[in-house]
């Protein structure tokens, strides 16, 4: 079940806002876990097992970490953590990667062993980092055991986040799931951040997904073409993702919870590095946190931080999706941060911040045009055609038309891609006028974006959020 449908924006959210407002305290979390496992079951019928699986091994686990560490048994915890690392990471590696590393031995050896051709359960990369912070975060001592069953499987389960994130960790939550406030402040400003959201995906990330489909239908390919295609899927995945991570924010803050916050406008960095500290932060955090710390981080030799960076960023591709320019897009990324760190930073200091935004934008779009192709043997087509190689020339009348068609959608995208309507709307309520025209005029423009999303829906075909696959 998709946030961007009708059948979640008015049969199921409804029904589960008035069953979970009506419900007793103790019965709030319940509730939220019985509804998030209609939803899931939803759309995975039997795969539901897995997440159930992962969710209850963790809570016992981490039961016996606790009993153990209390009795003074140190030792045996250790296995407790490595058999929680053996489930989730098992279960993560035989339905995402199985068939990548069968096909890589079969085309390495000339083997012939059959794929086992299962189906990705959605949000298993997701839900299975969850899981594991919880019980890593239990060994280490930085988060109390949970002994109860079902606040714990609420965590896991809980819809607004299970399928993309952001990737919330039980210490983010922890208070929440056992006392959490409502208020008619919070369903507002909740149900605003996921209207907005709604939009962001339906209107604009939805459009620029068309964009790219139109383009890539073409036969004769420009160099301005795949420039075009470069922006239009940046944004779309900006857009997208970003567009999930306010609907499920925005879910949660009318729930009761405090998710945190997923982007911070990544394309208006001034390097990668803070590109990063931008872009899906949840996801760099837990990298940060769960194996770049512990391997020892920056505080070691030069060569065993470069070791870390690239195991780091050769993981960070690897677990967006189990094909080499993943893993390739990854390593790129941890390229271009170390080599910020020894010659890039301080060139691009001198440069001004122009050059600094250009050099972002262009490493970035090259970068997305790696994650974009659907096998490697496209590859060399894409990359190659942004500087020429194999294309018909620099523009073509198709892609013009395109540009022009869609000129209007590329420029709001850009724009909303900056925090320049956030600001302009900050500055505008804070004047006496603005406050009182916004407070008629906010509820206003949010139905009627709420109307036209689903006038949209209704009109369009299933769309699917980007991070589903992944």
């Amino acid at each position: 079940m998709l946030f961007s449908s009708v059948t979640f924006l008015y049969a199921f959210l409804p029904l589960v806002l008035v069953l979970y407002f009506a419900a007793p305290k103790k019965l709030k979390n319940a509730v939220l876990l019985v509804a998030s496992l209609f939803f899931y079951y939803f759309g995975e019928r039997t795969y539901i097992s897995i997440m159930l699986i992962s969710s209850i091994t963790d809570w016992i686990w981490s039961l016996l970490i606790e009993h153990y560490r209390a009795k003074g048994n140190e030792k045996i915890t250790k296995w407790f953590l490595v058999g929680s690392l053996v489930v989730n990471l098992g279960l993560l590696g035989f339905f995402k990667y199985a068939d990548f590393f069968i096909t890589n031995i079969n085309a390495l050896f000339g083997t012939a062993i059959p794929l086992t051709n299962v189906h990705l359960p959605i949000g298993i990369s997701f839900y299975t980092f969850q899981t594991l912070s919880y019980t890593i975060d239990v060994y280490r001592g930085r988060a109390r055991v949970q002994k109860n069953l079902v606040s714990f499987a609420t965590f896991v389960c809980l819809f607004p986040q299970l399928i993309a994130g952001p990737i919330v960790r039980y210490t983010d939550v922890a208070a929440e799931l056992d006392e959490r406030r409502h208020t008619l402040e919070g369903v507002s400003l909740g149900m605003r951040r996921f209207a907005m959201g709604l939009g962001k995906k339906v209107i604009l990330a939805n459009a620029m997904g068309e964009l790219c489909k139109d383009l890539l239908a073409g036969t004769d390919p420009s160099v301005l073409m795949y420039w075009l295609y470069a922006v239009a899927f940046a944004l779309q995945i900006y857009l997208d993702f970003s567009a999930y991570s306010d609907m499920a924010i925005g879910l949660g803050r009318i729930f009761g919870f405090n998710f945190p916050e997923n982007f911070d406008y990544p394309f208006i960095s001034k390097s990668i590095t803070e590109f990063w500290r931008r872009w899906h932060m949840t996801l760099g955090t837990w990298f940060r946190d769960y194996i770049y710390f512990p391997l020892g981080g920056s505080r070691t030799t030069t060569l065993k931080w470069l070791r870390n960076i690239l195991i780091v960023w050769f993981v960070t591709g690897f677990w967006h999706g189990a094909g080499w320019n993943f893993i390739l897009w990854g390593l790129y990324f941890g390229v271009l941060l170390v080599v910020e760190k020894f010659f890039l930073s301080d060139i691009l200091k001198k440069c001004g911040s122009v050059v600094q935004h250009i050099y972002v934008l262009f490493t970035t779009l090259i970068s997305f045009v790696i994650f974009s192709v659907e096998s490697m043997d496209k590859l060399p087509a894409f990359v190659g055609g942004l500087f020429g190689v194999g294309t018909s020339g620099l523009v073509d009348e198709r892609t013009l038309y395109f540009a022009d068609s869609y000129a209007i959608l590329l420029l709001l995208c850009i724009v909303g891609s900056t925090p320049l309507p956030k600001m302009l709307w900050k500055k505008f309520s804070d004047t006496k006028v603005g406050s009182a025209v916004l407070t008629i005029a906010e509820p206003v423009s949010i139905a009627l974006l709420i109307i036209f999303s689903t006038a949209l829906l209704v009109d369009g075909s299933f769309n699917p959020f980007l991070y589903f696959r992944f």
